[in-house]
């Protein structure tokens, strides 16, 4: 509750100092009939935000090492039985105290002293919270006092503003930055784990994947074979059956709209087609998995064929309706960005409209239309609910894409359900697949990028 009201209260004084700098900046032009370096919006977003900066860095400072502070002030007070526990017990002793402090259950019967260690607990997270609560509100209040005695006519106000707006732009840059590299290292680290318990010669060309193994030495299962072509036959397989679907509805409906289609048509289809992106890809696992794979079963009855209640086939023909938005936007844009001296040349030689499309736009445009179909297809590799809700979790090395198939993105979500332990092959696989979707969606992004990069000031 603190928080919520400090919050408040740091958005209600940075509204009052940006009120009060601009009512002052303004008393002093009229007063001094002189031109400021800054406008006023500028003196006001300098008070507002060194009111509201300070505390609220103050505030996330706190909120990230909270639970570090109170666990240790916590630990000093219990009795030395408690503070010599192993690091597990420890955690969850911990974690019990917790639990008694909210009124949740806990693991074990309640003792006296972990009952008044969730008192103690309680006590100086409310006192902590006070205090950063009065805290936060009287360092608001000392930064809006203090960025109010700047305010004046010949004060660089812009000048602070937009430093405080550049080093925020760099603070996000590197927050993204950081993300992903950590992103990247734990995928790594836990792929370099599985490889050291399986080769990647037999992770790369085995042929068999069973990840199932005997969870005890002394029980009886399966050692596990993590050969992954299965899985990598079976995501291209339905892969090349989305781009068979999508690509040359979103490629000709990309053409209607940039070259044929009325600015009335265009306003109106462009729009709704786009809204099939917007659609939440469990949807289309449902509509893959109750619609289109019954349908695609009883015609193939009908003309004797043997068709899988979940095949690629269903799963690749929904998931290319789900990227047609992808390639038919992205190919607009590179269509629509030809010049128009291109189109208006080829006219005036003669050439049809039709003539104009096929032998000067589309190949003006191919670099696009070739990095729209390269990021349709990383979009398609990294698709997972479709492929769980429809296409099976059969690892079969197979090319019919009338079976049951599997891809990397459904076995990984497999291989996590539940709870698991990280130090066996079977759970660590998943980031080897992981860290091999990774690098194929990366090298089809990069390659994407270079085709359009390349190619691109031929026709500027």
């Amino acid at each position: 509750m603190q928080l919520v009201i400090l919050l408040i209260a740091l958005g209600g004084l940075a509204a009052i100092g940006y009120y009060l700098a601009r009512r002052k900046l303004l008393s002093a032009v009229g007063r001094e009939s002189i031109r400021p370096h800054s406008m006023p919006s500028y003196h006001s977003w300098y008070v507002a935000v060194w009111c509201a900066l300070p505390s609220a860095i103050v505030l996330l400072s706190w909120l990230l090492f909270e639970e570090r502070i109170l666990e240790a002030l916590l630990i000093s007070h219990l009795g030395p039985e408690y503070a010599s526990l192993s690091g597990e017990m420890l955690g969850l002793l911990l974690n019990d105290i917790r639990n008694l402090a909210a009124g949740d259950a806990v693991s074990r019967a309640a003792d006296p002293a972990p009952l008044a260690a969730a008192e103690r607990y309680s006590g100086m997270r409310d006192t902590a919270r006070a205090a950063l609560l009065v805290g936060g509100l009287a360092l608001a209040v000392a930064g809006l006092a203090w960025s109010w005695h700047h305010v004046a006519p010949d004060f660089r106000a812009r000048h602070r503003v937009e430093r405080v707006v550049r080093i925020a732009l760099i603070l996000a840059s590197c927050v993204a930055v950081v993300t992903t590299v950590g992103i990247i290292l734990s995928v790594l680290f836990e792929s370099i784990r599985f490889f050291s318990i399986v080769s990647v010669g037999e992770f790369l060309f085995g042929l068999e994947w069973s990840p199932q193994t005997a969870i005890r030495e002394d029980q009886v299962g399966s050692s596990g074979a993590f050969g992954a072509v299965p899985l990598f036959t079976g995501t291209l397989l339905i892969t090349l059956i989305a781009m068979v679907v999508a690509l040359p509805i979103g490629l000709f409906s990309a053409i209607y709209m940039a070259e044929f289609a009325s600015p009335r048509v265009r306003n109106t289809v462009k729009p709704i087609l786009e809204i099939l992106a917007g659609v939440p890809t469990v949807v289309y696992g449902f509509f893959a998995a109750l619609t289109v794979a019954p349908a695609l079963r009883g015609f193939g009855e009908t003309i004797g064929l043997d068709v899988a209640s979940e095949s690629a086939l269903a799963a690749g023909a929904v998931m290319g309706i789900m990227i047609i938005p992808f390639i038919s936007s992205l190919s607009d844009d590179a269509i629509v960005a030809v010049p128009r001296s291109l189109r208006e040349g080829s006219l005036a030689m003669g050439a049809t409209r039709s003539e104009t499309v096929i032998k000067v736009i589309l190949p003006a445009a191919l670099p696009g239309i070739v990095a729209a179909c390269l990021l349709a297809v990383s979009r398609a590799i990294g698709e997972t609910m479709i492929v769980v809700m429809a296409a099976g979790l059969a690892a079969k090395l197979t090319a019919n894409p009338l079976e049951a198939v599997t891809t990397v993105t459904a076995q990984m979500v497999t291989l996590l359900v539940g709870d698991q332990e990280f130090d066996s092959a079977k759970t660590l696989a998943a980031f080897a697949l992981g860290l091999a979707l990774f690098l194929a969606t990366l090298a089809l992004n990069v390659l994407a990028l270079y085709i359009a990069r390349k190619y691109r000031e031929q026709y500027e």
